[in-house]
Parts: structure tokens; C-alpha cells; sequence
């Protein structure tokens, strides 16, 4: 590679290729370095199911979803809940982004040749008030061949820049610092790493083999989050509004994904805020056939399954599946375990398990109908959940309640949960099912659930009684902190200039993506929509590009 560019891109993630294809457009010599492997080209992107969150388009409209900005700014900056000095920016940068996913954003990114399932997910779906968080109607907006699907008309624009000699990569470089002369970025430097065969998203060693020095007078960070990271994770976390952070977490992300890169842009004069905020899922489980470190796999749960705590005791609304995930955070940092069940029937399982990530997709990563209607609509559950079922050590499957608790208690070995008290609640619950005017909140969540035609058809089991020997058989499911975005991060205006302590911009200095909290330094507040992420790292990735150089 030469010794100075236009731009250099730090990260090769969504958001870096995003910034990357529009320097490209605009002419400009970019260099991209990542530390990983070309393998790994795309980073936390191209592991996710490829949701986006996108306002009143031709899919909600075919599901008689009624949807715009101002019902969506509601819904947004309820569950924002903006609340500091320091908000000003990721307050323009949300609703900046409102504004783009209710315009431009499906038109562009459809003439780049992405297209969408048409069933719209329903995320978060609040439980609460009106007015605070949650999805009023549902946005989560899959793409077609997910994550890979997402990345793809990106990594094209960029290879094709390659292939004009505007774009250059630089694999295995880990950048270690930010240059600046006279407070203005003047270029990168770092370790470069020795070839690595491993996997995408395994971890790779870090035997270094030299060093480099590039120059250029701007610099885009796009490194992602802290994820990976339990112990910075831990360090940041929110201990006056979510308790103590657990003991035992499992990674939703790779083990790469550390927070250097946001280390080394402060180290460089840029300001980091809100590193409070996080987005960390209750419903996580070990993967089977782990992939990276601690690898943990989120279970996107319909309304059904029946919520408990590790004693047995179930959760409060608004912690319904898919209802309220900080709040079930919340809740569950008091019951002094780290960790708690779903308690469901096969039938609930067949209709209403899926799993996060574009592997635990195959038919809607493929990209062919044959595919997805074999693994949606024929009978028993997806492969990818049924393996989780045979083979995961925290399902456990028995054909009465007594044999499910004793397994439960002999998973754990604590024997916290007593079978009648169990068997009372779900009882209770059962009792309900028939009953037109029913007063327990998951059931009328689950008639509300299935009065959107897209639940009904393939997420929304009918409801029926937990404890009939003919829906079974029973299923329990130990969950755990499953750990995946920081909301918070770099410090931005909306060109993704990086603002220092004083709030004035570093010469110089970009970042995009979850470095910057997707945003303006945290454009989620304290609480995410779904599809956001993907969305943010697009969205912030385009901005960089257009502005930098």
C-alpha cells in the first residue's frame, strides 16, 4: 500500500463500507485496514439476521400496517427517553435518521438491489404507556439473505472501487494510534499481524510481524462496540439503573469486537458519551456449536412462552417475550441470579421460536422461496431450533410439568423451583386462555399479537393450554445476559465529525456506526427499536463518507 491517502477507513464492518463506497463516489483514495482477516470482511454485520428499521413502506402497507414519521418520531423518542446536556446531537441524529427511514432510505437502498422479506417483524413492542417505549406497529424490516444480504450491494460498490484503484484494503493491520500534528489527524499507525486461517469470527492470535505508517488527513473510525469485551462491559455498566452487572454473560458478538478502536480515536482527542447506555438481551442461550468465545445465540421469542425467574416465580409486565428488554434487564438484575426460563409447549416452539443470526437462518440467508417456505410453513420447527432442542444444554424437554421441574432444578443444581407453586401459575394462566375478557396481560398480548395478519400467519402460535398433554410436549429454556451493542460512543455532529471535551470537532477525525453509538454519540438513548443497528451503521457510515476528505 502507499504512504498517504485521502481517507482512512478503520474497520471493515458495515459502516466502514458504507463510508467507503461513498469516498469512492466521490473520487477519493481510500485506504480500509482492519485487524482481522479478509474472511472476515463485513465484521458483526454479516452475523445478524439483517432487520431494518424503515417507516410506512410498500411491506407494512401490504400487511394493512398503517404507518409515518410522526407516529414513528412518538414511538422513538418515547422509548429514547433523551434526558442530558449531552443529548443535543444523538437527539439531530435520531431524528435525522426518522426522516431518512421514511424516505430516502428504502428507494436507495432497493436501487442497490436489496430487497426484503415481506412479513414485517414486530420488535419491541413496548407494554407500557403510549407515550413511552416501544414499536406502536411493526418495522423490522428483514432483508433478503440477511446479514450477507445487507452487506452485499456495499461490498460491490466497494470492490468495484477497488478495482479502479480508488479503494485499497489492508487486512491484519491493527491500528494503535490516531496521529495528529497540531491537534489535527494526520494519519495512522499500528502493528501488522501475521496471516490468520481461522473462520470468520473466530478469534485469530495476534503475533505481530511488523508495524506500519500511513498518512492522510482524515480518519474514519468504525471499529464497532465493546461486546466482546465482559470486562469493559462490566465496567460500564449502569449499575444505578440495572443493579449489578451478572456473573455469567455469554458473546453475542466476536471476541474482536474490544472497544480499541474507540480507545485509540479518545486517545486522539475525541470525546466518548453516554458509555452508559447498552442494549444487552435476557433471552440468550449457549450456542451448541460455538463459533467465537462464549458464543451465545438470542432467541427471538413470540408472545407465548411463559416467563419465570430462577425461583420459579413469573416476571411482571411489561417482561413479556418481545415486549421490553431493558426493562426485563431491569427486573431481573433483582432477582440475584443471572439467569431465568421460558417455559413453553412444542407447539409454541414450532410457531414462535427463531433464532438470531444470518447462520441460524440458512433458508432466508440462501435467498430462495423454496427454502423458506420448506423451513416456515412445514411441520415441526426450523432445523436450526430443533437442533438447539436435541442438542443445546439449555433446552430440556419432558411430557409432564413434575419430570420439567426436576430437570430444571437438576440443570442448575440449586433446586429453586417448586413444582405445585409452578403448576399453580401456569394453571392460572390456562385458565385464561378461553376466556374472551381475559385480565392476564400476556394473554392480551397474545390476542393483540395475533390481530396483525403477518403474526398470525407465522409467529403467533393458536393460543392453547400449557399444561394439555395434547400440546406437548413441555419445553424449558434457561436464558441468559446475552451481551451486543453499547448504545453510547464517540461523540458526532451530523457530517460524523468526532467532537472533542470541548465540543468543537477534531480536525480531521470521523466515526460511524456503533463507535459513534450509531450516531451522534448514542441516537438510541437508553432503549433500541430493532433494526436500528443495521440501519444506524448505514445510515452514519453514508454520512461519514459524504463529509470526510
Amino acid at each position: 500500500m502507499d504512504k498517504s491517502y485521502d481517507v482512512i477507513v478503520v474497520g471493515a464492518g458495515l459502516a466502514g463500507l458504507a463510508a467507503a463506497a461513498e469516498l469512492g463516489d466521490r473520487g477519493k483514495r481510500v485506504l480500509i485496514i482492519d485487524q482481522e482477516g479478509e474472511q472476515s470482511l463485513g465484521g458483526q454485520a454479516f452475523w445478524s439476521l439483517g432487520g431494518l428499521f424503515m417507516i410506512d413502506t410498500p411491506e407494512q402497507r401490504r400487511m394493512r400496517i398503517k404507518d409515518g414519521l410522526e407516529l414513528a418520531t412518538l414511538d422513538w423518542m418515547g422509548s429514547a427517553q433523551f434526558d442530558r446536556p449531552e443529548d443535543h446531537w444523538p437527539r439531530r441524529w435520531a431524528e435525522a435518521y426518522l426522516y431518512f427511514a421514511a424516505g430516502e432510505m428504502r428507494p436507495w437502498l432497493s436501487g442497490m438491489g436489496m430487497r426484503w422479506f415481506p412479513v414485517v417483524g414486530w420488535a419491541e413492542r413496548g407494554g407500557a404507556f403510549a407515550d413511552g417505549h416501544g414499536n406502536s406497529v411493526p418495522r423490522f424490516h428483514i432483508t433478503w439473505g440477511t446479514g450477507p444480504g445487507t452487506l452485499a450491494p456495499f461490498i460491490a460498490r466497494v470492490r468495484a472501487h477497488e478495482a479502479a484503484g480508488r479503494v485499497t484494503f489492508a487486512f491484519r493491520h491493527r491500528a494503535n494510534a490516531i496521529e495528529t500534528v497540531n491537534s489535527a489527524v494526520s494519519g495512522v499507525s499500528g502493528d501488522v499481524l501475521a496471516p490468520s486461517r481461522v473462520e470468520r469470527g473466530q478469534a485469530s492470535d495476534r503475533e505481530i510481524t511488523g508495524d506500519f505508517h500511513v498518512e492522510a488527513a482524515n480518519v474514519i473510525v468504525t471499529t464497532g462496540g465493546i461486546g466482546g469485551n465482559l470486562e469493559a462491559v462490566r465496567k460500564a455498566w449502569p449499575r444505578d439503573r440495572l443493579g449489578e452487572p451478572p456473573e455469567h454473560m455469554v458473546c453475542g458478538v466476536p471476541a474482536h469486537v474490544d472497544g480499541r478502536g474507540i480507545a485509540i480515536a479518545r486517545a486522539a482527542g475525541g470525546a466518548t458519551i453516554n458509555e452508559d447506555r447498552m442494549w444487552h438481551y435476557t433471552e440468550g442461550v449457549k450456542n451448541w456449536s460455538p463459533i467465537w468465545p462464549n458464543h451465545g445465540i438470542r432467541i427471538l421469542p413470540g408472545p407465548s412462552s411463559l416467563w419465570f425467574d430462577a425461583e420459579g416465580n413469573r416476571l411482571p409486565p411489561p417482561c413479556l417475550p418481545g415486549f421490553d428488554t431493558l426493562s426485563t434487564l431491569r427486573h431481573l438484575r433483582t432477582t440475584g441470579h443471572d439467569y431465568s426460563w421460558f417455559i413453553l409447549t412444542q407447539k409454541v416452539i414450532e410457531k414462535e421460536f427463531a433464532l438470531s443470526g444470518s447462520e441460524q437462518n440458512p433458508d432466508l440467508t440462501s435467498g430462495k422461496w423454496s427454502a423458506v417456505l420448506k423451513q416456515r410453513l412445514g411441520k415441526g420447527a426450523t432445523d436450526a431450533v430443533e437442533a438447539f432442542k436435541e442438542h443445546g444444554e439449555d433446552f430440556i424437554v419432558r411430557d409432564n410439568l413434575e419430570e420439567l421441574v426436576a430437570g430444571m432444578n437438576s440443570l442448575t443444581g440449586k433446586h429453586l423451583i417448586d413444582a405445585a407453586a409452578m403448576r399453580a401459575q401456569i394453571e392460572a394462566r390456562d385458565a385464561q386462555i378461553t376466556n374472551p375478557y381475559a385480565k392476564d396481560a400476556q394473554v392480551i398480548a397474545i390476542n393483540g399479537a395475533r390481530a396483525y395478519l403477518g403474526d398470525k400467519l407465522i409467529r403467533t402460535a393458536r393460543p392453547h393450554r400449557f399444561l394439555d398433554p395434547a400440546n406437548g410436549p413441555l419445553i424449558a429454556v434457561r436464558l441468559h445476559i446475552l451481551t451486543r451493542k453499547t448504545l453510547g460512543g464517540l461523540h458526532t455532529d451530523l457530517s460524523s465529525r468526532v467532537l472533542g471535551p470541548d465540543g468543537e470537532p477534531v480536525a480531521g477525525l470521523y466515526a460511524a456506526g456503533e463507535a459513534a453509538g450509531f450516531g451522534g454519540g448514542g441516537y438510541h438513548g437508553y432503549n433500541a427499536l430493532e433494526g436500528t443497528f443495521l440501519g444506524g451503521c448505514i445510515f452514519s457510515g453514508r454520512a461519514a463518507g459524504r463529509a470526510a476528505g
